[in-house]
């Protein structure tokens, strides 16, 4: 497959081509687990943690900092398209959706964690891109099970463990 993904950083970050590179890693190897047997585009933002706050208000109604927002552009229900997806005539791609990532939150929560700030990336970028393929682990525990174990299997296949 020939997907893209396109990772634009508008807040300052630490080592920004390698993070570019991991989080297109990260979501390549999500869509790859998942067979997305299409042409895929996902569009990556980097933002700091006042920029997440205000987007979380304005498109979610909650006015609060939070780690990473997805929004899909199509209906997904555990990795199944739910409607009729169509491909940009230009690029030939199917948009998934945006992902903005939180940096200020990701070293934060790095540091509660005990891990690195790639492998803190790593997980909410691969939680975003899942979100984008309709898993929900707010939805129901068995959801929530399901989202968590794929979460994990890609972030062990890709080699950020926690610790």
């Amino acid at each position: 497959m020939n997907h893209e993904i396109r990772v634009t950083a508008e807040a300052a970050v630490e080592n920004e081509d390698e993070l570019r590179a991991l989080i297109t890693k990260c979501a390549l190897r999500v869509l790859e687990s998942e067979g997305v047997d299409f042409d895929a585009f996902v569009d990556v933002t980097i933002v700091d943690g006042e920029t997440i706050r205000e987007m979380n208000r304005e498109y979610r109604d909650k006015d609060a900092v939070t780690d990473v927002l997805s929004f899909p552009m199509y209906e997904f229900y555990n990795g199944e398209p739910e409607e009729e997806l169509e491909a940009d005539p230009e690029s030939g791609r199917v948009m998934l959706g945006d992902m903005i990532l939180n940096y200020d939150r990701a070293r934060e929560q790095a540091a509660d964690f005990g891990h690195s700030v790639a492998r803190e990336c790593g997980f909410l970028t691969v939680h975003s891109v899942l979100h984008l393929l309709g898993y929900d682990h707010e939805r129901e525990e068995d959801d929530r099970l399901l989202m968590r174990g794929k979460e994990e299997e890609n972030l062990t296949s890709l080699g950020l463990v926690r610790g």
